[in-house]
């Protein structure tokens, strides 16, 4: 039945036969761009994406470095459309970076595109490894959509959207317990772009380091593994669609993540899509958003629109 070939699938991993060099090689996203050097691949990423939120600051009303708990990193920036009406959809973004580097100051990629088309966008900060563990930077994106519900209780629905590692914490708000927080957040969409679902194969790269101290937490902290053992089944009133994307050029290893993932998601009956973006790479899939016409940023329109 089910089990048996849940277990096989599960013994046949086939990260658990590469070497620890190319583990390191699949879970290292800049080593397979095609256009750029690695180096030069994240230097631009973080150019555009600095770029980015500098014009969304000048050219849009803002409310910047607001708290959302009472940690010092618990911060987010929220943008609006220029028509700020009653009730706007919202698309809240967590930044990636192996949950130890990146910043809300730098990732407002999809600012621009998003407001002019009527979504108020809010950009999370979270507390960075070697100081925030992973389980309380889980806990701090629930509390940043839990924020956002609870100060625009009027909203037309918040989308989740997180990239690499921000993908993971995203995805990890899926096993909310929403009925413990008092507060059900109007979630009505998530999009997980070249994301990371389930953490063990990382142990065995240098990436583990600050983050993943034993095979326990690593576990505790997939949503991959949380899907397939305790099956947490949707919400019976959840409408909520969940897109996982990955770039063309995103390591096999990536493709696999999503590819199960979105597997995994089916059989648990949640509405989900997989996307596979044609020739863009693990950086390129984010930045391309300051873009109205990249394929991902009418996606994210038409889902939020219903088109």
């Amino acid at each position: 039945g089910m089990d048996v070939e849940g277990e096989g699938r599960k013994r046949e991993a086939p990260w658990k036969k590469m070497s620890k060099e190319e583990l390191e090689n699949q879970y290292s996203p800049s080593r397979w761009v095609v256009r750029l050097g690695a180096e030069e691949a994240l230097r631009t990423f973080f150019q555009i994406g600095k770029d980015a939120t500098l014009r969304a600051r000048a050219a849009r009303r803002s409310l910047l470095d607001v708290p959302y708990g009472e940690g010092e990193a618990e911060k987010l920036d929220i943008y609006f459309p220029r028509e700020a009406s009653g009730g706007l959809p919202f698309l809240v973004f967590v930044h990636g970076g192996y949950w130890q580097t990146g910043s809300k100051d730098t990732s407002a990629f999809m600012v621009g595109p998003l407001t002019e088309e009527g979504v108020a966008v809010v950009i999370v900060s979270y507390e960075l490894a070697p100081k925030g563990a992973l389980d309380r930077m889980v806990d701090q994106v629930t509390q940043s959509v839990l924020f956002v519900q609870t100060r625009y209780p009027g909203n037309q629905g918040i989308y989740l959207c997180g990239h690499s590692a921000g993908a993971h914490l995203a995805a990890m708000t899926l096993l909310a317990n929403w009925t413990k927080h008092g507060v059900t957040p109007n979630l009505k969409g998530f999009f997980l772009v070249s994301g990371i679902y389930d953490l063990e194969p990382l142990m065995h790269t240098s990436e583990n380091v600050p983050v993943l101290t034993s095979l326990e937490g690593a576990q505790r902290n997939s949503p991959q593994w949380h899907l397939e053992t305790a099956a947490p089944t949707p919400p019976k009133d959840l409408a909520c669609h969940i897109l996982v994307v990955v770039g063309q050029h995103d390591s096999p290893e990536f493709h696999r993540q999503s590819r199960e993932f979105y597997q995994t998601l089916l059989r648990g009956g949640w509405r989900a899509s997989l996307e596979e973006l044609q020739d863009v790479d693990h950086f390129e899939i984010l930045w391309n958003l300051t873009q109205k016409d990249f394929v991902l940023t009418q996606i994210i329109l038409k889902t939020i629109f219903q088109e």
